[in-house]
């Protein structure tokens, strides 16, 4: 699972029937003391995910298990919104 940030948006009016309809977003990975990384990943948003918010990230045969993405052709998926995130110090 991956923490990320999105950042921006795909449009992409060429693409396979199955994904029509489909949100893309383009999240920048955050390590989990919310440094950003250089990785970004280009990923199906599931959940109603916006510009700057704080998202989850699954990949793989994973982020082809949700509910809306069941059998279509997609290798990351926005499954969540995070709220915060809190860690034990030190």
């Amino acid at each position: 699972m991956i923490l990320g940030k999105v950042i921006g948006t795909i449009v992409s009016t060429k693409k396979d029937e199955r994904l029509v309809g489909f949100k893309l977003l383009v999240v920048r990975e955050y390590d989990v003391k919310m440094n950003p990384t250089s990785s970004t990943v280009v990923a199906v948003d599931t959940v109603g995910a916006g510009f700057d918010e704080l998202v989850l990230v699954v990949s793989g045969s994973s982020a082809r298990q949700t509910a809306k993405t069941d059998k279509k052709p997609v290798d990351a998926a926005i499954v969540g919104i995070v709220d915060s995130v809190s860690l034990k110090e030190e």
